[in-house]
């Protein structure tokens, strides 16, 4: 994302880690499968008759598996490190019993114009449901650190930038079947996000595609609303409205901002503040689907070679965690 102008090896083999991906791949005429989540309902309710969830996001957990993706050094599209943080994705959610597609397509390296093998990850719950939520995130790395004055070529690791939202997702499967959602959930990781040298290049790959198939090959679901999270994991969580959600998604971003509120949730605050391009942008202006981005832009190791775990924090991700579990349980978009 960029502000608006106004190593621990897998075991897996690349080619085995790729022959995995490929067997997920989706057609462009995608529909959805018929596949069983245990424990799975869906269940529309009244805002003011929901009650507070019992279930919590864990910590400890949560921070554990950002420290697990970080172990892989940096993950830039179609890099070795990509391709396991995709073996790891895949593997950790096969185990919740969750349907995971991949869309795959090319993109242009920026610098030298060869193909890259973009993939976007798709983790259904809840399939049979037509009206469907989209949780999402970008989990590839940035080439450089780009904004560290001293190390500006050094390596990037992207704890905050690239691995929250992972961490946050894999802490989410733990709950998200003992939740009654009002519609069914899709958690979809874009690649692509800033496979970029210069800021000549081209943004948001993942969503773009992400956005431009469901536009023009519409599938048996509807997609209501989404959320997107970016550098939710910060130990100094503090998280104003963006300027652009409010403007192109006000609906989703009073919600999400509302249900943190009743909860008393301080790191939420009701004001905007930034205004930042992110892979929201795409969603709200090609599929038309509204959407608000979650990000804490106040973030001091943004795009430096600090952004390590040491920077970040596992109660952040549950507060976030916790938000949009609540959230799921209430939102009721255009009805």
């Amino acid at each position: 994302m960029k502000p608006s102008d106004n190593e621990s090896a897998m075991p897996n083999s690349k080619a085995a880690i790729s022959r995995t991906v490929a067997r997920l791949a989706i057609p462009l005429a995608l529909t959805i499968a018929v596949v069983s989540v245990l424990g799975f309902v869906v269940l529309t309710r009244d805002v003011a008759q929901a009650q507070q969830l019992n279930v919590q996001c864990n910590a400890d957990r949560a921070f554990d598996y950002l420290e697990q993706v970080c172990r892989i050094g940096p993950r830039i599209s179609g890099s070795d490190g990509m391709l396991r943080q995709q073996q790891l994705i895949i593997e950790h959610f096969q185990k919740f019993g969750c349907e995971i597609r991949a869309q795959s397509f090319d993109a242009a390296h920026p610098l030298n114009g060869q193909p890259v093998r973009m993939t976007n990850l798709i983790v259904s719950w809840n399939p049979r449901a037509k009206q469907r939520v989209l949780l999402c995130c970008h989990y590839d790395t940035r080439p450089y650190p780009d904004r560290d004055f001293l190390r500006p070529r050094g390596t990037f690791i992207g704890a905050n930038d690239g691995a929250s939202g992972v961490a946050l997702f894999m802490e989410l499967a733990h709950h998200l079947r003992q939740i009654q959602p009002t519609y069914g959930v899709d958690l979809v990781f874009f690649d692509g996000e800033e496979l970029v040298y210069s800021n000549r290049d081209k943004y948001f790959l993942g969503s773009e595609y992400f956005a431009t198939w469901y536009r023009d090959h519409p599938p048996e679901y509807e997609y209501v609303c989404g959320v997107l999270v970016d550098m939710i994991g910060g130990k100094r969580l503090r998280i104003y409205q963006e300027r652009n959600s409010v403007r192109m998604a006000p609906e989703v971003t009073q919600s999400v901002w509302n249900t943190a509120k009743r909860m008393r949730v301080r790191e939420f605050i009701h004001r905007v503040k930034h205004e930042v391009r992110d892979d929201h942008l795409p969603l709200n202006q090609i599929a038309r689907i509204p959407t608000c981005d979650i990000i804490d832009f106040d973030y001091s190791p943004w795009h430096t070679t600090k952004d390590l775990p040491s920077a970040c924090s596992g109660e952040s991700l549950a507060t976030v965690g916790n938000v949009l579990l609540q959230w799921l349980t209430e939102v009721r978009i255009g009805e």
